[in-house]
Order: structure tokens, then sequence, then C-alpha cells
């Protein structure tokens, strides 16, 4: 495929919305994708079918149900690198869509890793302590690797492209967060302890008092 036919896929307003909200890393019915576009279900299907066919998403069937998530990682940091290069955003239309937007500005998932103001903070310490490095390109330390471990967090590199650790650039603070597998584990343990949990249906996270006790204490961050 072409760059002039891959950025026609996203050029489209109903494709562009419809791929936006899959970066909240999960796969989601045709239903519910025409019901956030405000399109006819017809519509959302002949565009996730081009979204499909262009390697833009992968197509999961149960049973009769057919849902479609992001290819994978890579098509995620393209989407939030394109989004961070965009024009000013877009003015809220309604109080719901402006608490949306401060949700997802303070918090929210970028596919499968923590991004907003918490990710770049998550970024920075890690930085800061000197769990990651960014001397010779981002890599995690051995002190970085001890420190996962403490967290129950062991990482073995795999035979799939994706990198231990890499920066991905954050859309709404214009600073980057972590990405690959290190970003990864650390939104999974977040999840799984119920540092953060979502908020709605959307990408949104909530930082819980014991997230608040567990950021600052492992980072030294006030996720307040």
């Amino acid at each position: 495929m072409s760059l002039a036919a891959f950025a026609g896929l996203l050029a489209d307003p109903t494709r562009a919305t419809i791929c936006l909200a899959l970066l909240d890393g999960r796969a989601w019915t045709g239903t519910e994708l025409a019901r956030l576009a405000k399109v006819a279900p017809s519509t959302a299907s002949e565009h996730l079918s081009r979204l499909v066919a262009g390697g833009i998403l992968a197509e999961e069937r149960q049973g009769r149900h057919r849902y479609v998530r992001l290819a994978g990682p890579e098509v995620a940091a393209l989407l939030e690198d394109l989004s961070a290069f965009t024009s000013a955003p877009r003015v809220p239309r309604s109080l719901r869509e402006s608490n949306r937007h401060r949700a997802e500005a303070r918090a929210r998932t970028c596919y499968d890793h923590l991004a907003g103001h918490l990710g770049v903070a998550v970024a920075d310490a890690m930085v800061r302590d000197g769990l990651v490095t960014e001397d010779a390109g981002l890599a995690v330390t051995p002190s970085g690797v001890a420190w996962l471990e403490r967290l129950g967090i062991t990482l073995a590199p795999t035979r799939g492209r994706r990198p231990m650790v890499k920066s991905c650039l954050d859309w709404t603070e214009r600073r980057t967060h972590l990405a690959g597998l290190v970003g990864a584990a650390l939104c999974a343990t977040a999840m799984e302890r119920h540092w953060v949990e979502r908020i709605g249906a959307g990408r949104a996270l909530r930082v819980t008092p014991a997230g608040q006790a567990a950021f600052r204490e492992h980072l030294g961050i006030d996720a307040a």
C-alpha cells in the first residue's frame, strides 16, 4: 500500500474517530463503534472493512460477533504521534466532552501503556531515578530491572519487533511517555493492583487512593 493510500484511510473523520477510540487497547464491536462515531451500523461496517484491509485494524470473531482492535502497538504509536502533531484541539461542544478531555489529559491509556500527565510523570521519575537511561538510546538500567522485579515484573526479550522500552510522544502533554514492553507491563500492573481504574468506556483513567500511595512510594509522584 502506498503512503497516499494509507494516509487516505485516516483522512476520513469517521475512520479517524474509530481509530482513536481503539487506542484504549480493547476490542470493540461494530455496533459500539457506530454508536460512538454517530453513523449507521452499515456505514461503520464499510469503514471497518477498509481499515482491516489496510492493516490498521485486526478482526476477531467470537461466534456471530465481530470485534476489531488496533493491529498492534506500532499502529497505536503512529496514531498517538499523529495526534500530537495535529493543530490545536477542537473546543469541546459540551460539559461532558470537556470533562472527558480533562480526564484523558490527566491519565489515560495509549493502547496498552500509561499516557497523559500521569504517563509523562512516570517516565520522568524513572529517568530521574536512573531506572531508565537516555544516554545511548532509551534503555532499562540494571537498577531498573531490579526495581521492576521488586514490583513483580520480570521482562524477557520477545521474538517480535517490540522493543523493551521506547518513547511515545504524548498528544496532550507534547512530551514523551514510556511504551514498549516496560510501558505495557507497568500499565498492566497498575490495572491489576487497582492503582488506576477506567472511567466509563473510554481511555480515561482515575488514580485510586491505593494508586496515589503506590506512585508516591515507588516513584515519588504526587498523582492526586
